[in-house]
């Protein structure tokens, strides 16, 4: 494969998952889980992918990338990867908060909680 192909096909994987990301951080911001298989599964196929692009990018001569219209592709695919890490960063803090809210009891039988314990207190006091 030539090595504007192999940009091309490369950047095009890294839109994919882009998409993917958003996708994952559209999930948990409104169903507040974890993401479903079928999601889990489209991440694993990509990262397979992912996988078999960038081994076709280091088998590429380094000469190969030096033209201008490589060089700027390079960009554009620099900029999307740092979209993507952010992107995924967001979704561990995500999947962070979800899963301790999910491990813990509801907030509204603490404070009732307290109340009555304030109350058995202050009537104590009088």
């Amino acid at each position: 494969m030539t090595a504007p192909a192999t940009l091309a096909e490369h950047h095009a994987l890294c839109d994919e998952l882009h998409q993917l990301a958003l996708d994952e951080n559209r999930f948990l911001r409104t169903h507040q889980r974890t993401p479903d298989a079928a999601l889990l599964d489209r991440k694993r196929v990509l990262l397979e992918r992912l996988d078999q692009t960038l081994g076709a990018l280091r088998a590429l001569p380094a000469a190969s990338i030096r033209d201008p219209a490589a060089r700027a592709q390079l960009e554009n695919t620099r900029a999307r990867i740092l979209q993507i890490l952010q992107l995924d960063k967001e979704n561990e803090q995500l999947l962070l908060r979800c899963s301790l809210s999910s491990g813990r009891p509801a907030t509204p039988a603490a404070p009732a909680a307290s109340v009555s314990m304030l109350q058995k207190i202050y009537a104590r006091v009088q």
